[in-house]
């Protein structure tokens, strides 16, 4: 289920396969394959009729590329522990010569994970990966004339597919259908694969645009009309950065890219996530035609020490571009941001708009997997979360992802429940910033990094829930909560009964009663930061 608002329609052929995953999506509605619904505010994964969170990592780019290599992995992943892992799947691998496909690695990955319990998300690594297209086939890379590159400054072609090259468009778009189409023979009932990343990390490097031939007179012609009859269409609900820079060239509904966006590095970089969409969207419109599953592009982000697009891949699925992403490619579910800068929340915020669902798909594991995590689950409503690098982190990184996974795991069915509510609320707190506020349940919450005899932890993390009247359910490390009363009833209140526990198959099973110096004499709900856990806190109120 898509969320994004109605778009204009595109070009016809487009049109058709949109309209054919869309009678996919209504079958895969009825048949348990892995669809997207809306809960309140959050977007939720939903596998086999029920909500799925996908708590998960991402292998490293070559790993999967062998059976062998990846044997020894799949127990060791499964015991983290988590539930999910994204693998590449490379197009130079599916079809080493053209029309000849090869599909024994993906029955491999999809056996394996399925003897280990363990979910997959395929990332199809085709025209791009990071900019470059380097795991296009070898009989794609040779032949320049049929499908064409971009050229660098000096004239020189690169390794770099053009996003307007209809051939590799096709191509790409062919292979994606074979694919997904095998993969429904051997994975539509049983839904190991839960979703598909197509391409990685898309946009041009060292330039702000593709200066062939071909996108130099398109760049000279107008603007397509499906572009800017959504612009017009929605245009009070545009992201405040890509309306400014509409706008600000004088609100036009026809004329060149720079008639209409102004002159510079922006709109070249505009001109770019069209032509990138446009791709990207016909290559995910002909996968969902044959198996319509859950589908969505990832963005290298931009930073402080690379601000200018070039120096991040030019038109990728940032942000600030999302409406010309939704314009270009409706066969994409959601923008998703391979998130490693440290303004964690900041980049959160960006993403979770105009109806965006929120998944991490990489970010940094150990230490600050753990902490993140809470945060864009709690707080954002994020349907799965997958450090990078994941294979890796089994070596070099200590337990603190897979103590933050297992807690997370048992909460599951709670957090579900409670996404997009506003009954749950999640925190990232630091000595730079050591403290949260939040309203749940009748109360207002401060919550700041816990102190140990006088001496106040360097982090804390967690999520928060109400359970019922007067009755929070917490999970995390480092913090501490300090309740006051905000709804009508009695002024007064104090804390009834704070149990640590575990969940079991859903249930609640209770452990210590924790009391006294644990919560301040009954002044503070109290999360140590030596371990990471959860905790039930029942409230009453009094005269």
């Amino acid at each position: 289920m898509n969320t994004r608002p109605t778009i204009a329609p595109l070009v016809a052929a487009a049109l058709l396969l949109a309209a054919s995953a869309a009678d996919g999506r209504a079958q895969a509605a009825d048949s348990g394959v892995p669809r997207l619904q809306r809960q309140g505010t959050a977007t939720q994964l939903y596998v086999d009729g029920r909500p799925f969170l996908m708590l998960g990592g991402e292998l490293h780019n070559s790993s999967s590329s062998s059976l062998a290599y990846m044997a020894p992995l799949w127990p060791r992943l499964a015991a983290m522990p988590m539930n999910t892992v994204l693998t590449p799947v490379s197009w130079e691998l599916t079809e080493p010569e053209e029309g000849r496909y090869d599909f024994e690695l993906v029955d491999g990955l999809v056996r394996d994970a399925r003897r280990n319990n363990l979910h997959l998300v395929l990332l199809w690594l085709a025209s791009w990966k990071n900019g470059m297209s380097s795991y296009a086939p070898l009989w794609v890379k040779r032949d320049t004339a049929r499908f064409s590159r971009v050229p660098d400054k000096d004239g020189n072609l690169r390794e770099l597919l053009s996003p307007l090259g209809e051939a590799s468009r096709d191509a790409d778009s062919r292979a994606f259908a074979a694919m997904m189409r095998h993969l429904r023979e051997v994975d539509g009932r049983e839904h190991t694969v839960l979703m598909v990343q197509v391409e990685n990390e898309v946009g041009i490097l060292g330039d702000t645009r593709d200066r062939s031939a071909g996108a130099n007179k398109a760049f000279d012609g107008p603007v397509p009309k499906p572009l800017l009859d959504y612009i017009v269409q929605h245009r009070e609900t545009l992201v405040p950065e890509f309306r400014k820079v509409w706008e600000g060239a004088g609100s036009k509904a026809s004329g060149t890219w720079t008639e209409v966006f102004g002159t510079g590095a922006g709109t070249d970089e505009v001109f770019m996530a069209w032509h990138y969409a446009s791709y990207v969207g016909r290559v995910a419109a002909a996968g969902k035609a044959e198996y319509p599953i859950p589908m969505y592009a990832n963005a290298w982000l931009s930073a402080e020490w690379s601000p200018e697009p070039g120096a991040y891949p030019s038109g990728g699925p940032l942000a600030h571009l999302m409406d010309v992403w939704h314009a270009g490619a409706p066969a994409i579910d959601l923008l998703a941001p391979d998130l490693y800068a440290p303004n964690f929340e900041e980049w959160c915020a960006r993403y979770d708009r105009s109806g965006n669902p929120i998944f991490i798909p990489e970010t940094a594991a150990g230490a600050r997997g753990a902490s993140t995590v809470f945060y864009a689950v709690g707080q954002h409503g994020a349907m799965g979360f997958s450090p990078f690098g994941i294979d890796r982190a089994l070596v070099t990184e200590g337990p603190e992802l897979g103590a933050s996974y297992s807690v997370l795991l048992q909460l599951s069915p709670l957090i579900l429940s409670h996404q997009g509510t506003g009954d749950m609320t999640g925190f990232l707190l630091t000595k730079e910033h050591p403290s949260a506020t939040a309203k749940l349940g009748g109360y207002e919450l401060e919550i700041s990094l816990d102190s140990i005899f006088g001496r106040t932890v360097e982090t804390g993390y967690g999520l928060i829930i109400v359970a019922g009247p007067d009755v929070f359910v917490g999970a995390g490390s480092g913090f501490m909560v300090k309740f006051k009363p905000v709804s009508p009833g009695p002024p007064l209140f104090g804390v009834a009964a704070i149990d640590e526990g575990t969940y079991r198959d859903g249930d609640w099973v209770a452990g210590r009663r924790l009391n006294g110096d644990e919560d301040d004499q009954g002044l503070h709900w109290r999360f140590p930061s030596w371990t990471v856990g959860i905790q039930h806190c029942t409230l009453y109120r009094y005269r």
